[in-house]
């Protein structure tokens, strides 16, 4: 997990306005299968929305888990959407990482 400043936040923030989200947690909680579906997830996409259908209360703690267990950061919790957040593994895979590093400063 990374740390992230204001700025960073913002950006990706911005970039995940228009993305759907690609996990959603329902009745069944935080599975194993909804924390294999999120890794592989960021894996693909770097920037992932998760959603909450149940579990609405928990989702600050759920959300923090999951990225805990998925090695991720949290960019925002905004309503029932949690935003999530992995650099790559893969160099040329990486979408986020010149612009996140410009922001650190």
């Amino acid at each position: 997990m990374i740390e992230l400043n204001s700025k960073q936040r913002k950006l990706l923030e911005n970039e995940a306005s228009t993305l759907s989200p690609v996990v959603i947690i329902g009745a069944a909680g935080l599975t194993e299968g909804v924390e294999k579906m999120t890794d592989a997830q960021l894996e693909s996409h770097e920037l992932i929305k998760v959603s909450f259908n149940d579990y609405k209360d928990e989702k600050v703690e759920l959300t923090r888990s999951l990225a805990e267990k998925c090695r991720a950061t949290v960019v925002r919790i905004i309503g029932n959407k949690a935003i999530l957040y992995r650099t790559a593994k893969e160099n040329e895979r990486r979408r986020f990482e010149r612009q996140l590093m410009k922001l650190a400063k």
